[in-house]
């Protein structure tokens, strides 16, 4: 059944992307989404039956690499962990499938759209379910690969051309710290396998190893170079400059990439290499630091956007930061729950902005929006319950996980983790404000839309909401459904060791400790944040304006996403551009051509042409030149005789 959940995608990628011409776009479409949902059932069937207690498997696939000491196998390692991220993955790449066979319905290259998406789920899958670092970093690379072959998937378009760039080449500065941690690894340990990693882990505690006359802590240096890469692959704060752009791709792209696959790539990893991070207060410590400071940083930015899938994307760089907060403690089991229901409200989110994009003839910028819940009241709806679950409203699937992860950063009581919870619980403010302004600019208030394009607003088709209905439904039940199992009084039972926690980690039970204060603290931020945008965009919708005019560096500091773009563009880019241009013109140009094909080259080529025009053919000519070569010799053998020369 693994092998089955693993691979059905890959067969779907393979038949779409190399058949799809002679089975037609309809057929590919159909055939992918059905290969996809069906590793999702079998996915759910999975997560039942590990979760009550089947015991963790291995099922070895075959000898991948034999080199020297390092033995290899390509293996698919299943616990409570995997088994999550099955449901997760394969769930929601199973809705993404069948929303876009609505959405690109009119595209001309849908076989080769669905076979990206296939091989994307795939590479997702190949990561969660890896025994082995190497493994891992095959998936890991493979869902950076697909993200940028979907992300510039419309390549006719040079914006998005730039945005998959921007995401390959941000990516790389990550991976390649997460790529030394790997080297370090099997440098310390002699292997890559998991388990014999884990292993070892304990004996490293506190040891040392000596760069540049500086004495670094080995697990320290590996975690954080590991953490590098989760930097990069979740878009966390410094790594994050690629996550907006790539909103440049069709909007079920966002969807997979923010809700099921690419981002959450990082926040598994460090679950996953729990047994290493617990060993490491200090790597922990930076890994708050850069979540907490995420989920304030987007949130903030968030509240300006006028794209309706920038203000999600930015949510969602948001809550990753929660999730790693999270983690940063030793939530672990926190973590992954938040992303398990995030995984359905920002799909949710995502897919509700697609169908009013589809409605309104692409258009995305909520500023030409409003008053249009009459003309779509399904998606309104369902883009209702995601915003509620994303804000945290009682009793929604929000509202258990990402409360959770703000009482974790309390109850973890060091300096850092204070932080973290006064970021969060800033950021859960301003959380409510921007989705509730996205509602009431997209959905509320009076029409910008022209009379033409209001006329022309439209429901999206059957196929396109079903999957909003399912998200829906997770988005409002997920949280209750679960949380008894994830970090309730079952969560033992259920993780069973695949998430690694030392003994003096008491984190989950101290959450159910912390005061009524901080319980209600996510609350109030909710309700005040709604009551704010309330005021705002329908009460006194003028007060936008004349804020962002009263404090305008404030608001073109946030609209400019605190100008790290423009900052990165010159302390690298330019920078480059100019190495580039010096090494082109001067090195290039100026020493390699012009010594090489402008110089000796180009003088050899001259004075072969002009010997060349010496051979006319003509016999007299070369008679002439005989005589005067005889004078000439003739000439100094005089001048020699006479003692001149």
């Amino acid at each position: 059944m693994y092998q089955t959940i693993v691979f059905l995608p890959l067969a779907g990628a393979i038949i779409a992307g190399f058949f799809g011409r002679a089975i037609g776009a309809r057929a590919s479409a159909i055939l992918t989404t059905t290969f996809v949902l069906i590793s999702a059932v079998l996915s759910w069937v999975a997560f039942y039956q590990v979760g009550i207690g089947e015991q963790e498997t291995r099922v070895e696939l075959a000898r991948w690499i034999t080199s020297g000491e390092m033995q290899v196998s390509w293996a698919l390692r299943i616990d409570t962990l995997t088994v999550v991220m099955f449901v997760v993955v394969n769930f929601i790449s199973g809705l993404v499938h069948l929303y876009s066979i609505g959405y690109m319905a009119h595209d001309p290259y849908r076989p080769r759209f669905f076979a990206y998406l296939s091989l994307f789920t795939f590479a997702m899958l190949m990561l969660v379910s890896a025994d082995n670092f190497l493994q891992m970093f095959f998936g890991w690379e493979g869902v950076g690969l697909m993200s940028y072959l979907l992300i510039g998937f419309w390549y006719h378009k040079p914006e998005a051309n730039a945005a998959a760039i921007k995401a390959f080449v941000v990516n790389r500065v990550g991976d390649f710290g997460f790529a030394l941690g790997i080297f370090a690894i099997f440098y310390i340990f002699g292997a890559i396998e998991f388990d014999t990693v884990f292993a070892a882990a304990p004996d490293q505690v506190g040891k040392t190893f000596t760069f540049l006359n500086w004495e670094f802590d080995v697990l320290t240096t590996i975690c954080l170079l590991l953490f590098m890469g989760a930097m990069g692959k979740s878009a966390q704060f410094l790594l994050h400059t690629w996550l907006p752009d790539a909103m440049e791709g069709p909007t079920p792209v966002s969807a997979l990439i923010h809700a099921a696959t690419m981002v959450t790539a990082g926040v598994f990893m460090v679950a996953r290499l729990s047994p290493l991070f617990e060993y490491s207060p200090t790597a922990l410590g930076v890994v708050t630091f850069v979540g907490a400071t995420t989920a304030f940083f987007a949130a903030t930015v968030g509240l300006v956007q006028n794209d309706i899938k920038r203000v999600v994307a930015y949510s969602t760089c948001s809550q990753l930061g929660y999730m790693f907060v999270a983690l940063g403690v030793g939530a672990y089991g926190v973590a992954i729950f938040h992303l398990f229901t995030h995984a359905f409200f920002k799909a949710l989110l995502f897919l509700g902005s697609g169908s009013v994009i589809h409605a309104l003839n692409d258009e995305q910028d909520m500023r030409r929006m409003g008053g249009i819940y009459k003309k779509l009241p399904l998606t309104w709806i369902v883009m209702l319950a995601g915003t509620l679950a994303l804000t945290g409203f009682p009793l929604t699937a929000g509202y258990f996980s990402k409360d959770a992860i703000i009482e974790a950063a309390f109850a973890a009581h060091s300096g850092v983790s204070m932080y973290a919870f006064i970021m969060t619980a800033a950021a859960a403010l301003l959380t409510a404000f921007y989705s509730w302004r996205l509602i009431f600019m997209t959905f509320h208030g009076q029409t910008r839309l022209s009379p033409d394009d209001l006329g022309h607003a439209h429901e999206s088709p059957m196929v396109m909401l079903i999957p909003l209905f399912l998200l829906a439904l997770g988005a409002l039940v997920a949280g209750f459904v679960f949380k008894g199992v994830f970090i309730g009084e079952a969560q033992e039972a259920f993780w069973r060791g695949a998430l690694f926690t030392l003994a003096s980690n008491n984190i989950v039970a101290d959450i159910h400790h912390v005061p009524s204060w901080v319980v209600a603290a996510p609350v109030v931020m909710m309700v005040s944040g709604f009551l704010v945008a309330w005021l705002f965009y329908l009460y006194i919708p003028k007060a936008p304006g004349n804020l962002a005019d009263a404090f305008r560096p404030l608001y073109l500091f946030l609209l400019n996403k605190w100008y790290f773009d423009e900052l990165y563009d010159w302390l690298f880019v330019r920078p480059a551009h100019r190495i580039g241009r010096i090494l082109w013109k001067t090195g290039d140009g100026a020493i390699i051509d012009g010594l090489g094909p402008d110089g000796i080259a180009a003088r050899v080529i001259d004075i072969t042409a002009r010997a060349v025009r010496l051979q006319s053919g003509y016999v007299y000519h070369y008679a002439f030149a005989m005589l005067i070569g005889v004078a000439l010799l003739a000439t100094y053998f005089m001048f020699a005789a006479g003692g001149i020369l």
